[in-house]
């Protein structure tokens, strides 16, 4: 069989594989790992498989009909989300019109509201797999070829001849070692680009799950779980040498660990530490980390592996919200974690989210001090987003927050925005806040000067000034915009 796994486009610049799906402040384009995974799986197996993802070669749906009809898969993978799902659905139609094949859907948004999904595409996708995905689809391949029905797979929702069908859950995969490593040599690592992150960069995922239960956050909630399941070591560490030996340029990029919470498990990211140093590897990598882990012995540790940076969610600057958006976090424990972390010599990018319930004018103002107020090396500010299968979603939708009429609201001119009005608070109000802090943060001479003395390479210069060029042009489209 003959299998297309496509990360399909929409608008330009529009990064489908990061946890808010937009086209960011930064312009960010991250590589589709997810959905790499699934196709190292499907080639495990020995398929014909290739993935392309549309939006790093900026490629339209003239080429996914171009490319369809000279392929002419039996099966095309298409992933989803909440603000593209109609154009996700429209380029599901274009594979049908264009070739026939067999549609199979993934993603967030499919996996929150399959039934809808199916329904709006009236037949042009033939079976949603929700969830985590990677064995789901080789399942429903292999039904395919066989030409079995699919009801006894896990994890699917389809449409047959009696209606909606929504198959038992598939459990989430316990032994993580066991996935091969994602199938990179189908993409070009120069093409993705974070302005946080050092150029060029790539991302690995050891660990799925988190443990923890923000309201807003989408991955544990719909896609991975609440439980933090572990790759070895080992795994972790054959992965990094895999991926400096594919791509020599990462020598002076970095590979960022996408784990929802990597310092969580002391234990084990201590021992990750210890194999690299033990290998002598030379490379620079950075993780998401909680700000309640305060561990200045790991730390240090970190730091002589070679870890850069700890992206580290603050969210606010006001317990109040911290405590309404179940955070679990106080401000005085984000200060002690900053006060250790830069004491061992690692940088901090900080991310604050505006306007979850309760957000006022004054809360979003001390979050902006807060921020202000603190040794970060770089801050993220984002509109909150309420997407399907969050509770955050569900809480906007039962009290009428939600200022949206379609999915296509959930972006703004195609900008990442957010859909969410309170009383007394518009979303205009929140969207200004936004752009408040990261103009307050970035534009103080004193910062600017600093952020480009620290300079390490060439590289590094690029990935700055393309990034301060990236978010230029954001603002100077929102002022378009309004």
């Amino acid at each position: 069989m003959k299998i297309l796994v496509i990360n399909e486009p929409f608008v330009k610049d529009f990064c489908r594989t990061q946890r808010w799906a937009a086209r960011t402040r930064g312009r960010v384009l991250r590589a589709p790992d997810w959905l790499a995974y699934a196709t190292a799986v499907l080639e495990k197996h020995q398929y014909d498989v290739e993935l392309y993802d549309f939006p790093a070669m900026n490629w339209g749906k003239d080429k996914l009909r171009e490319l369809v009809q000279a392929k002419q898969p039996d099966v095309v993978v298409l992933d989803s989300t909440t603000p593209s799902i109609y154009s996700d659905i429209g380029c599901a139609r274009v594979i049908k019109e264009a070739a026939g094949s067999k549609v199979v859907m993934v993603g967030p948004h499919a996996t929150a509201l399959p039934e809808e999904t199916l329904l709006e595409a009236k037949g042009a996708v033939d079976v949603i797999c929700r969830g985590e995905y990677d064995y789901t689809v080789l399942d429903v391949v292999q039904s395919f070829e066989k030409g079995k029905d699919l009801s006894s797979v896990l994890g699917i929702s389809y449409m047959d001849r009696d209606g909606i069908k929504h198959n038992p859950d598939r459990p989430f995969i316990q032994n993580l070692d066991e996935l091969p490593f994602p199938a990179w040599h189908h993409l070009d690592i120069m093409r993705y680009f974070d302005g946080g992150k050092l150029y060029p960069y790539v991302d690995m995922i050891a660990g799925r799950g988190c443990p923890y239960r923000c309201v807003f956050c989408l991955w544990p909630q719909v896609m991975h779980g609440h439980k933090y399941r572990l790759r070895s070591p080992n795994s972790v560490v054959d992965e990094m040498e895999y991926d400096l030996k594919r791509w020599p340029a990462l020598k002076r990029g970095e590979i960022f660990f996408e784990d929802d919470t990597f310092t969580v498990n002391r234990k084990r990211a201590a021992a990750i530490c210890d194999e690299i140093m033990r290998r002598g590897l030379k490379v620079t990598w950075s993780v998401n980390s909680r700000a309640d882990v305060v561990d200045m012995e790991l730390f240090k540790k970190m730091k002589r592996a070679g870890c850069r940076e700890l992206l580290v969610g603050f969210e606010s600057g006001d317990q109040g919200q911290l405590e309404r958006m179940n955070k679990r976090l106080t401000i005085e424990q984000s200060k002690e974690f900053t006060k250790a972390a830069r004491e061992a010599g690692l940088d901090i990018a900080a991310c604050f989210v505006m306007g979850l319930p309760g957000e006022t004018k004054e809360t979003m103002e001390r979050t902006i001090e807060f921020a202000l107020s603190q040794d970060f090396t770089t801050i993220q500010f984002s509109a909150a987003v309420p997407f399907p299968g969050t509770a955050y979603y569900n809480f906007c939708r039962e009290r009428g927050s939600l200022k949206a009429e379609s999915w296509e609201d959930w972006l703004d001119a195609g900008e990442q925005s957010t859909v969410v009005e309170y009383p007394g608070l518009s979303k205009q109000d929140i969207v200004y806040y936004t752009d408040l802090g990261l103009k307050k943060f970035y534009f103080r001479p004193g910062y600017m000067v600093k952020f480009l003395l620290n300079t390490r390479s060439p590289s590094d210069l690029y990935r700055k000034l393309r990034g301060f060029k990236n978010f230029m042009s954001y603002l100077l489209n929102s002022r378009k915009s309004k």
